[in-house]
């Protein structure tokens, strides 16, 4: 895995469950190979503006990002996250 991948992460929900959920990857945190993660929602009017960056089917690089729909990566929900935790590369979230 490497700093700009979307993997599938555990994440928690509203109601205090987890699911596999996309995130991508921002920055590895030495010296343990964890990563500084954010979580990708299709949920777009919950993106904050200014702050949220918002990938759309007409972007560019859409069909390189792996993501299915247009999505907010929700830059305000960072977590880190270590690999053992991660279900493989996410291709197709």
């Amino acid at each position: 895995m490497k700093e700009g991948d979307v993997i599938l992460t555990p994440l928690p929900q509203a109601d205090g469950a987890t699911k596999p959920r996309p995130a991508l990857l921002l920055r590895e945190l030495p010296p343990f190979g964890d990563y500084l993660a954010c979580g990708i929602s299709t949920q777009i009017h919950q993106a904050v503006p200014e702050f949220d960056d918002i990938i759309s089917k007409d972007d560019t690089d859409f069909a390189d990002s792996g993501i299915l729909s247009s999505s907010v990566i929700r830059l305000e929900r960072r977590l880190a996250e270590s690999e053992n935790c991660w279900n493989d590369r996410q291709s197709r979230a």
